[in-house]
């Protein structure tokens, strides 16, 4: 889960006091920079690891149980941050009635995009699904334009713009083209966009209701996973997945059991990973990041589950990928 707002300074309009020595000024920039790469390169690492491990457990490993695996690493999550919370290490709000009630709504979206997600990794290859997921920012921007009255400036529009073509060709010219998962997918993006749009609001009412007056990262994602065990439980049985998981043997694997346990650490990892580039920097740079972050990604997705490819296609994944980087930056342009 990605926080949405940073209350921590932004590196790049930062400025150190002139009354500091030049020697200790030099060696806190030399650390502050290394703090941002390090955590810039730990969010690039389990954000790419995450969807290749989730793409390798539902393709190579042909596990036909995509809300079981979303539910294991929500578990995973929260015995991970209540964890935590017990000992002391990070703080996390209590999960009362009230704020339950608040956040369910929410919640419900949250699901459907884990699960979407999941579904479309099944039946998608990764660079196409990094590439559909560009449509997450045209359905943001108009939902931005309708329920938040923000206009965008032309640049982010014609980046918009260049991102529906990519998507549209890369579908067309993809020689690994399922219907369902693009079906998948395009809920994925719909529900994707959603959540970052309701989240906003529902953040504000449920701090009201909270002890403390405040919801910190760690206790949305607490509250987040914590919340989506019983809805999955739920729609394990609405799919029919009980009866795969007592007749599939991968369960009898002790290395399937390993890759699954991994790939629940690596989701939580986005999200501290996430918090920590986001304060160590700013959501300019963390956009931007996000942008490039997915053409290693799809290169990585290409080779490593050997992907059938022609020319069309891989040159439509790289106009979407640096659409993607087109649009960040013509954001940053415009909160500047």
């Amino acid at each position: 889960m990605k926080p949405l707002e940073n209350g921590e300074s932004d590196l790049e309009g930062g400025r150190f006091g002139k009354d500091r020595e030049r020697a200790t000024r030099t060696g806190r920039t030399f650390k502050v920079h290394n703090q941002a790469l390090l955590s810039g390169l730990a969010y690039c690492i389990s954000s790419c690891s995450m969807i290749l491990v989730n793409k390798f457990v539902l393709s190579s490993y042909d596990f036909n149980a995509g809300i079981s695996l979303m539910l294991y690493q929500n578990l995973i999550s929260v015995i991970i941050v209540s964890t935590l919370s017990i000992f002391g290490v990070i703080s996390t709000e209590p999960l009362t009635v009230k704020l339950i009630k608040v956040w369910l709504p929410v919640n419900v979206i949250f699901v459907g995009m884990l699960i979407t997600s999941m579904f479309s990794l099944k039946y998608i290859n990764v660079a196409m699904v990094t590439v559909l997921k560009n449509v997450t920012n045209v359905i943001t921007a108009i939902g931005e334009m309708y329920l938040f009255n923000k206009h965008h400036d032309n640049r982010v529009w014609a980046a918009l713009f260049l991102m529906i073509i990519s998507a549209i060709s890369g579908g067309i010219t993809d020689l690994s083209f399922h219907a369902i998962g693009y079906a998948w997918q395009i809920a994925n993006c719909f529900l994707t966009a959603s959540y970052s749009l309701t989240l906003r609001r529902v953040m504000d009412t449920a701090k009201q209701v909270t002890k403390s007056g405040n919801l910190n990262e760690f206790s949305m994602v607490l509250l987040n996973n914590t919340l989506s065990l019983p809805l999955g439980v739920i729609l394990i049985c609405v799919f029919n997945e009980v009866d795969y998981l007592i007749k599939t043997p991968l369960l009898r694997l002790p290395t399937f059991w390993l890759v699954m346990t991994f790939s629940g650490i690596l989701g939580l990892a986005i999200s501290f990973t996430s918090m920590w580039f986001l304060h160590q920097t700013g959501a300019t740079t963390y956009s931007l990041v996000g942008s490039l972050n997915k053409i290693p990604l799809s290169i990585a997705g290409i080779f490593l589950f050997k992907v059938p490819t022609s020319l069309e296609n891989s040159a439509s994944i790289l106009f979407g990928l640096l659409a993607g980087v087109i649009f960040a930056r013509a954001k940053i342009r415009e909160r500047s």
